[in-house]
């Protein structure tokens, strides 16, 4: 099992993304809460946060190389789900 992959992500102004995925999942996540903690006070910079990219080897979401996020944890959030349902929810489909 796994996540379907990010196909693009741009930045909204201070701290917000949007991400799309490949089965057509996309939204807006608030990254608020990581900003002026360790490595993400780099985001402070002049137009830092905008310059996000997906990283063509790990296909995490970065702006650096001491940046990058998995983009699981923002599929989940912008599908309003938890893991587990996830994953039984992706379980119950391999079965039909």
């Amino acid at each position: 099992m796994t996540f379907p992959a990010i196909t693009s992500v741009g930045g909204l102004g201070k701290y917000k993304l949007y991400i799309t995925f490949a089965d057509g999942v996309e939204g807006e996540v608030d990254l608020k809460h990581l900003a002026d903690r360790g490595v993400f006070k780099i985001w402070e910079e002049q137009d830092i946060f905008d310059k996000v990219y997906i990283d063509p080897d790990t296909k995490s979401i970065a702006w650096n190389e001491q940046i990058d996020l998995c983009p699981d944890t923002f599929y989940l959030e912008l599908r309003k789900m938890t893991f587990q349902e996830w994953q039984q929810q992706t379980n119950s489909y391999a079965y039909h």
